[in-house]
């Protein structure tokens, strides 16, 4: 048997407008650029595929699952500018094919700074589920998949997760499968499911490059490549972000035509065997192979797997740093809109605007990027934050 556990995650962050020493306004967001963007991608991804799954989870007759991982912030977003967006997420979730998955409502790296914080967001984010999809997540994803074993442990101790999603990293992984659960060390409280790269990226980055050897990558064969795991593992975890359809890999590339006809063959390699589970039931169905020992960071971003998309260099240390000392003092005022503003400036999305790590992933740096350059993001974030520390300490 060969599962396939097919999860997305839908994020966009709310973009800064530019913002100078000399402004005195609280509006930081540039709300003209993220309607635009919101609609944009509601056009050419979010519309299009999330009625495709809709119709898949009929067509398959509740066989064909997905998972996704939706951001507090973007659900906001959708509310304003493309709430028909949202009423289809609410009727997968009533399909019973489809898990929503618990983050930081933000989108923040807080696990890093700020434990209490790292709490208050999960804690925000799983009581949106419950008022907007009426359900209560059990699987824990960390902001692009930062993880380690701290992170496990804590999630582990917070006593509601049953499995936490992470990337499967060849460094750690070793001659090991990514297709097995693991179980993180001195704890058996999650299981852990790793992400299998190479698989998820064929799709995501490869699809369309017709200097891949691969190309073009059909539906049947891609199910071949999924029915091989059998004998060297148990669940084929898909994980990548939902643009993947439609707007990292356009239209005319053959997306939808490939995500429409992949069910199928799934199902039609080991009839009665290959199937689509959601990460719940993966955990529930089978036992963890081994450990996954993570004992420093990792992530699922570019091909070093670490953290230096956010952290990489030292103006993004000093955003970080200078952002979270804030915590406290903004925190005390009890100023809703205040809380509000700052926690926006914790979505990771501002620090990843800062990377100068441009190598061959520069292209996925840059993308929705709204600079010109690293150090026009820095300026401007740390403009607005310079604001909002005038108003905490007021």
């Amino acid at each position: 048997m060969a599962s396939v556990c097919f999860y997305f995650q839908v994020h966009q962050p709310y973009r800064l407008r530019r913002y100078s020493v000399f402004d005195t306004g609280h509006d930081y967001f540039d709300d003209q650029k993220n309607a635009e963007i919101c609609r944009k991608v509601a056009d050419k991804c979010y519309r299009p595929t999330t009625r495709l799954i809709l119709d898949l989870v009929k067509r398959h007759e509740g066989r064909f699952k997905v998972a996704y991982s939706v951001t507090g912030i973007m659900i906001e977003q959708l509310k304003h500018w493309a709430p028909d967006v949202l009423d289809m997420f609410i009727e997968l979730a009533h399909t019973g094919c489809c898990e929503f998955l618990s983050e930081t409502y933000y989108h923040s790296l807080s696990f890093l700074y700020s434990r209490d914080e790292f709490r208050e967001q999960i804690d925000l984010h799983t009581k949106l589920m419950q008022d907007l999809f009426g359900i209560v997540p059990t699987t824990f994803r960390n902001t692009e998949l930062v993880y380690n074993n701290d992170l496990a442990y804590f999630i582990a101790s917070m006593d509601r997760f049953n499995a936490v999603i992470c990337e499967g990293v060849d460094r750690i992984l070793g001659y090991r499968s990514p297709n097995f659960l693991y179980r993180p060390p001195n704890t058996d409280r999650v299981a852990l499911m790793l992400k299998n790269y190479q698989l998820s990226d064929d799709v995501a980055f490869r699809f369309s490059n017709r200097a891949w050897k691969e190309w073009p990558l059909t539906a049947e064969k891609f199910a071949g490549w999924v029915n091989q795991i059998n004998g060297n593992g148990y669940v084929c975890n898909l994980f990548m972000d939902y643009e993947t359809f439609g707007e990292h890999q356009w239209s005319d590339t053959g997306i939808f035509q490939f995500l429409e006809q992949l069910p199928e063959k799934v199902f039609d390699y080991n009839p009665g065997q290959n199937d689509f589970v959601t990460p719940s039931e993966a955990a529930g169905r089978f036992e963890p192979a081994g450990e996954y020992d993570v004992p420093y960071m990792v992530s699922w971003a570019d091909t070093e797997r670490d953290l230096s998309a956010w952290l990489g260099n030292a103006m993004q240390s000093n955003a970080l740093h200078e952002m979270y000392k804030l915590e406290r003092r903004v925190k005390e005022t009890r100023d809703p809109e205040l809380i509000g503003d700052w926690r926006k400036l914790t979505t990771s999305d501002h620090f990843y605007y800062m990377c100068t790590k441009y190598f061959a992933d520069g292209d996925v740096h840059k993308y929705f990027n709204p600079y010109e350059s690293p150090y026009d993001s820095y300026i401007n974030f740390m403009n607005v934050l310079d604001s909002i520390r005038s108003r905490a300490m007021a």
